[in-house]
């Protein structure tokens, strides 16, 4: 431990006095989900890669480390109809979340990236955040089902005391990289993948295994049934229903989703200086009159 901690004590004095900056822009490209409904980092259909977008803020007290907060919406979708395996296919579950989140992170470019030295860079990062999901799914009628409500693994239900119903906001741990580069001294551009490590198996609404559906229609009625079990919906169903207990998902392991894509930002050596900025940077569009 004194062999990490000294030499970040002897770094330090050397952090606060380096150049600093702020970077502030948006972000926007692909978002996937990995989990009982998508067994693959890169999923089987193209249909399901979904949008993201965000916005992001960054400071750096040095060229190369620094703190990056970012707000995004992703979507995330995933169907048993789509993939190539048979038997998640017979399953025939689905779902769509439109997913809210915010983080915090620690950023290391491996190059001591600004407007006057390199002007590219790969850089990592990784923190922690929190994200909102609630998953749905539409029905044979085409009307959209919150799954959470209909208890589909017994959530809530009192003969299954060990399944709580799941939280609506749960903990992300992104980690990520990608490469920068400047567009003249104002713009930073950068590619790069975001993964995310959560504190939950239910952004799909699957996890652990079916229940009774006589009892989870006693208490949250016919369309909860429908919506555990969609097999008889697939066209390729046997005449019987999943016994009690029969694996549904997988819960020996959280779900992850990730993002693709590029972010654009714009560079500022510190607050306050907006007027300086414009000057030094931005272009004159009119001479000055004689």
């Amino acid at each position: 431990m004194k062999k990490i901690i000294l030499p970040v004590l002897v770094a330090l004095p050397l952090l606060v006095t380096a150049q600093r900056h702020h970077e502030i822009g948006l972000t926007a490209g692909a978002s996937s989900f990995y989990g009982d409904l998508q067994p693959n980092i890169l999923p089987d259909n193209n249909k399901m890669f979904q949008p993201t977008v965000g916005l992001l803020y960054k400071y750096f007290v040095s060229p190369r480390l620094g703190f990056r907060f970012g707000a995004n919406y992703i979507r995330l979708t995933a169907a048993d109809s789509l993939s190539l395996n048979k038997t998640y296919e017979k399953r025939n579950l689905s779902f769509s979340n439109n997913v809210g989140e915010i983080y915090g992170a620690i950023e290391f470019n491996f190059l001591a990236v600004d407007q006057y030295r390199f002007k590219v860079s790969p850089y990592i990062f990784a923190g922690v955040g929190a994200f909102y999901s609630n998953p749905f799914a539409y029905d044979e009628k085409g009307e959209k089902q919150v799954l959470r409500d209909l208890s589909t693994e017994g959530q809530g239900i009192a003969q299954y005391p060990d399944r709580k119903a799941y939280p609506l906001i749960n903990a992300a741990f992104p980690i990520g990289g990608g490469v920068k580069f400047f567009i003249g001294k104002t713009i930073m551009l950068a590619a790069e993948v975001n993964m995310r490590y959560t504190s939950t198996d239910y952004i799909d609404d699957v996890s652990r295994s079916y229940v009774n559906l006589d009892t989870l229609r006693a208490y949250k009625g016919t369309k909860a049934v429908d919506m555990s079990y969609r097999g008889n919906q697939s066209g390729k169903w046997d005449g019987n229903y999943p016994n009690y207990k029969f694996q549904r998902g997988d819960f020996k392991g959280n779900d992850w989703y990730w993002t693709a894509g590029i972010t654009a930002t714009v560079y500022f050596d510190a607050f306050g200086n907006a007027k300086k900025y414009l000057q030094s940077r931005c272009p004159k569009v009119f001479g000055r009159g004689r």
